[in-house]
């Protein structure tokens, strides 16, 4: 007998603690795993007690969820998912809603979206960002799909999503839009993540490196950012990992792990579609090659005994600068970051445009705020400046942004040049600068390249004084060499 408000598919820890977030709404909830062990498990351990209903097939749990029913599939994405749709498919009927809450390529989901509609179904992609904790306690949510399944799962989803506000009763989740929508702003999500996650990386290189640093500096350093315009979940946790001792060893962990860096794909993903569609998300793509970088350890180890540098330690900040050396950092962190989300919304306008896609930059921007990675605090600002101007080209050109860079400027410059002469390796910091630089400059060295084109492919170029384009034969109109 249908009995269940809800139905999810997957049971791992994201898939449990959503499960659970779901019935703590007072919505019952029928769940099931392709280990049925797995099912048992969990109606006999967190769930015992709860408005849960284990289902030991997937005609089990569609009879047990009301109709119009709403299914979410917390699964592998790739073929798994294809798989599990097709398996579930005879069991629905017209009007019931699937909804993906992996990690999905957008791709994917637009052709799951035109598919199942085929079929007299909806279908919603849906980013959940949160990790373990956020899908437990409130994740941040971007739909994106079937716009008909909207109002069906929008009252669960907003009753489990994160809240932000000054009564905090305002959902980190909201209708992105159609097909693919949702997942491609999970993955520009991801995609900034990957940015700040190195920027604080190398703000901690410094501070350690140049700076000499204890763990409790550190942390005493990271827990008044915190406070600070640079508010954020990664700095607030970034903080707390500087203060854990290694039980068994003695000393601090973070200085016991291995330096090579893990990948799931969707930064990568971010910067393909970034070379795809034209537009330079640089910092994402750095990071991901900085992730690499990381990965190449015994070419590293082998390097550091081949290759010459400076010496760190005879060259760092003496005990005097300390203070303005700490705040120089902070400055550039805080305009690099400006940086990666300027990128990051220039990468999601490029691909509305390339969609038809209706995004509402300042509501992502508040999906944004709370429950989810990324969440920080000067979120509130990008909705404010897009809320103001929904057209704004970049980010950088909004007063309050653009102030903030010229402010951090001297400082930001002065770190990227002190970690070049120390030979400490910032390449976000760096990349941040050149964009920026880039930027704000009206003429760039691209008129050479483009004469380069010409005269070794005949591509053509435009001129500043004529239009239209324009060959030159360059080799019959060349000067002859002196030597």
């Amino acid at each position: 007998m249908a009995s269940c408000d809800f139905g999810l598919i997957g049971l791992a820890v994201m898939g449990e603690n959503l499960a659970l977030n779901v019935e703590s709404r007072g919505y019952s909830v029928a769940v099931f795993n392709r280990t049925t062990s797995v099912v048992d498990n969990f109606i006999s351990g967190r769930a015992k007690g709860k408005q849960f209903v284990g289902c030991h097939s997937l005609e089990e749990l569609v009879q047990s969820v009301k109709t119009p029913r709403k299914i979410m599939m917390m699964v592998k994405a790739g073929p798994a998912v294809d798989d599990l749709i097709e398996q579930l498919l005879p069991h629905l009927s017209p009007g019931d809603v699937i909804i993906d809450g992996g990690n999905e390529h957008y791709t994917n989901t637009e052709r799951r979206t035109a598919y199942i509609e085929s079929k007299g179904l909806l279908y919603i992609g849906t980013g959940v960002s949160g990790g373990e904790e956020g899908a437990l306690k409130g994740p941040s949510m971007m739909p994106g799909g079937s716009e008909a399944g909207w109002p069906l799962v929008k009252p669960i989803f907003q009753a489990i999503a994160a809240k932000v506000g000054p009564n905090n009763d305002i959902p980190c989740c909201e209708w992105v839009g159609p097909r693919g929508a949702g997942h491609y702003v999970k993955m520009v999500h991801n995609g900034i993540e990957y940015g700040d996650m190195q920027l604080i990386c190398e703000a901690y290189l410094m501070l350690k490196e140049a700076g000499g640093l204890s763990n409790e500096e550190l942390y005493d350093v990271f827990e008044e950012w915190n406070n600070s315009e640079l508010q954020s979940y990664l700095i607030e946790i970034s903080r707390d990992i500087f203060s854990v001792k290694d039980e068994e060893a003695g000393g601090y962990l973070v200085d016991k792990i291995l330096d090579v860096a893990g990948a799931k794909g969707t930064g990568k993903w971010m910067s393909q579609l970034a070379l795809d569609l034209g537009v330079p998300s640089t910092m994402v793509t750095e990071a991901v090659y900085a992730r690499g970088l990381s990965a190449m350890k015994a070419a590293r180890v082998k390097a550091s005994g081949i290759l010459q540098g400076p010496t760190v330690a005879t060259a760092g900040v003496s005990v005097g600068e300390k203070k303005a050396f700490i705040d120089a950092v902070k400055q550039a962190l805080y305009a690099s970051k400006i940086c990666s989300y300027a990128q990051g919304y220039v990468q999601l306008q490029a691909a509305a445009a390339e969609h038809k896609w209706p995004l509402n930059y300042g509501d992502i921007a508040l999906l944004w705020r709370g429950g989810c990675i990324i969440r920080a605090k000067f979120l509130e600002r990008i909705k404010e400046a897009f809320d103001a101007h929904p057209n704004l080209e970049n980010l950088l050109f909004h007063p309050f942004f653009a102030e903030a860079t010229a402010k951090a400027q001297d400082s930001w410059r002065k770190v990227v040049v002190l970690a070049a002469q120390l030979g400490l390796p910032v390449i976000e910091f760096s990349n941040a600068l050149s964009y920026y630089d880039s930027l704000r400059r009206e003429r760039l060295p691209a008129n050479l390249l483009q004469a380069q084109r010409d005269y070794f492919g005949a591509h053509t170029y435009e001129r500043t004084d004529k239009t239209g384009k324009f060959h030159t034969d360059w080799i019959s109109k060349r000067a002859t060499p002196k030597s």
